[in-house]
């Protein structure tokens, strides 16, 4: 029998490895939001002299804060801008204290309290043109920096781009720790009182009959400042965790966390004891109080997990068993600030709103503005004006009409703040 070759086999084998050689290889790139870490000796941070320099441009604003006719804006780990606010139609940028790892700070006569990483700063604020270090209490805030090599830990923004797709999921990977822009680093309204000055309803310092207290994930930082330039640090109380802001009102403490608001009675200030509290879903809460009602806003995002977005009304008039009173939804609820019985929301990209709250009943029946222009993330309701922080910068506003907000001024920033 005669045999034929074929050679189809061998010719197909051929064009696979021609037109495999020359397709194109398609890689797809991830960027990625990520905080990379950066150590730094304390010994060196501590070395650095700290002196006033002249004003400077804004730049990603965090907390906000008022004290007497000045307002003092943080700039996360860099230091905090102040400004002459006597008239909040023309404020004018003054200096800037250089302050590496500063988040948040609190003003006690003409003292001002500031951290930088793990140590308290009280500097002199009697020659505004001249202020002064006067004290450093060192290693109190340990909670996220501190090495028992004596080495600071801190963490920078850093935007990655790779390859690798389940390159966030990881958590940890290649010395970074993956976050999504929306995360931000909370905090609470400081109720005026004595020769305390106001903070906005983000922070996480305040003062309070003789006291100075500092919340971070998990710990209630006790510091006497009696003697306001001399202040000292008392002790630490365990909180749980996920603490996000504080604020007090008479003698209590109000201290807001991502699943709920504890109450502590601080009559005796050097040590705070806890009567209640209150739970809730897992989500972002900055709250504010009057004598009858705390006012919790609840939003949700990549730091709040599950959250919801609204407004709670939360019944205090037995400290020890608060109870919820009503719920309100909302778009995506940041800060808040009560002046008597009006309430201004930031509701982050979605704008600004305020409301009458005699009847907590009826919230949503009595909404006064909603201004969708002015994204929001916090804000405090000043004795001159409503001073609001977000994308556009630091605006402050006239609210002796609060049905009908008048803009007064805007500080533009270079970075503006992110608002999801």
């Amino acid at each position: 029998m005669k045999s034929f070759y074929n050679p189809f086999p061998l010719l197909l084998l051929f064009a696979v490895l021609l037109f495999s050689s020359c397709q194109d290889e398609v890689t797809n790139s991830y960027t990625y939001h990520t905080m990379m870490p950066v150590y730094y000796e304390m010994s060196d941070i501590r070395a650095r002299v700290i002196t006033t320099e002249p004003a400077k441009p804004l730049d990603n604003p965090g907390k906000i804060y008022i004290y007497q006719d000045y307002l003092f804006i943080n700039e996360p780990t860099k230091g905090i801008h102040i400004l002459n606010n006597e008239d909040p139609a023309n404020p004018v940028n003054l200096s800037f204290i250089p302050i590496a790892g500063n988040v948040d700070l609190a003003v006690n006569g003409n003292i001002l309290y500031a951290d930088n990483y793990v140590d308290l700063l009280a500097f002199d604020l009697s020659i505004i043109d001249n202020i002064k270090l006067i004290k450093r209490v060192e290693d109190v805030f340990t909670h996220m920096y501190y090495h028992e090599t004596g080495e600071i830990i801190t963490f920078k923004d850093t935007v990655l781009t790779t390859e690798n797709p389940g390159w966030e999921r990881g958590g940890w990977q290649q010395g970074a720790w993956m976050m999504d822009s929306r995360m931000s680093f909370s905090a609470n309204l400081s109720a005026a009182s004595q020769s305390y000055g106001t903070g906005g309803s983000m922070a996480r310092f305040t003062l309070s009959n003789k006291h100075l207290y500092a919340v971070d994930e998990t710990t209630l930082r006790v510091f006497n400042v009696a003697n306001p330039s001399d202040p000292s640090f008392v002790k630490p109380i365990d909180l749980g965790w996920g603490i996000e802001t504080i604020f007090p009102f008479q003698d209590k403490l109000f201290i807001g966390s991502n699943v709920g608001m504890h109450i502590y009675d601080a009559s005796t200030p050097n040590s705070p004891t806890r009567m209640a509290v209150y739970e809730h879903v897992q989500a972002c809460d900055p709250v504010v109080v009057n004598s009858d009602y705390a006012f919790v806003t609840l939003r949700n995002g990549n730091a709040c997990w599950n959250g919801l977005n609204e407004l709670q009304v939360i019944d205090i008039k037995n400290l020890y068993n608060p109870t919820l009173k009503k719920a309100y939804p909302m778009l995506n609820p940041h800060g808040l600030g009560l002046a008597g019985q009006y309430l201004y929301i930031a509701e982050g990209m979605h704008g600004l709103k305020s409301f009458k709250v005699n009847d907590v009943m009826s919230i949503d029946q009595n909404q006064l503005e909603f201004l969708t222009s002015q994204k929001s993330v916090d804000l405090i309701p000043g004795p001159k004006s409503l001073i609001v922080i977000g994308p556009d910068g630091v605006c402050q506003f006239d609210y002796s009409n609060p049905a009908k907000l008048r803009k007064l001024s805007c500080i533009q920033v270079k970075n503006p703040i992110n608002v999801y």
